[in-house]
């Protein structure tokens, strides 16, 4: 399996979903992508939103993530059974490579990529009943490791394989699910990863599709 990288794979961030609500609603970055962006194909009707993208080290676009659905709060008990969304992460498939000033080797992308992604980006949303505030932090810092090692590990027991459309097109995705939600990856004929997470929509009537004009969805 290729190596898969922390550094161009930034997980959002978290506290309250504070930093990330702020990040919402900017196309800019999308449109630096050199890629194209995917998101739920037109099956799907309801509202989408825009989220973050994340950047390598020498500042290009690697990944970005867009939402559909409600916008979901971090989970509590008095909503984890109302939510129902669904995000989609697009990571450009990038081999490993040097950075752009030369002084540094990034890492490259892979499925894997995307799984480890789509886990921590469920996290993000979620809040283990009766935890205390202060308990958050570790808690979050353990699971992420663990989204980490599952992530690396996507021939082991803990996936499936289910078969999703993709531009039309039926294409394999590596899926699990977990007490916080579902978390699926896979990769495109268009040269990038994706991957994905939700609460309340089943996965298993999901397809996917490159977003046309991006911009609208700002």
């Amino acid at each position: 399996m290729e190596t898969t990288s922390r550094v161009g794979a930034q997980a959002p961030a978290t506290e309250g979903g504070q930093q990330l609500a702020s990040a919402r609603r900017t196309v800019d970055g999308y449109l630096l992508a050199p890629f194209p962006w995917y998101g739920l194909d037109e099956a799907f009707t309801g509202p989408r939103w825009l989220m973050q993208v994340g950047m390598s080290a020498d500042g290009g676009v690697e990944h970005g993530a867009i939402g559909h659905g409600e916008e979901p709060s971090v989970r509590s008990e008095s909503t984890e059974d109302k939510e129902r969304f669904a995000v989609v992460v697009t990571v450009a498939a990038n081999p490993s490579r040097r950075s752009a000033d030369g002084t540094g080797l990034l890492e490259a992308t892979s499925v894997s990529s995307a799984a480890w992604l789509a886990g921590v980006g469920l996290l993000s949303f979620t809040w283990p009943g009766q935890m205390d505030h202060t308990l958050r932090d570790d808690w979050l810092d353990q699971q992420t490791e663990t989204a980490w090692v599952l992530a690396d590990d996507l021939d082991g027991s803990d996936w499936s394989s289910l078969s999703l459309p993709v531009d039309g097109v039926p294409t394999p995705f590596h899926y699990r699910e977990s007490e916080f939600g579902w978390v699926l990856a896979g990769s495109t004929q268009e040269g990038v990863h994706v991957g994905a997470y939700g609460r309340g929509m089943s996965a298993y009537g999901l397809g996917f599709a490159v977003v046309k004009d991006i911009a609208a969805y700002a």
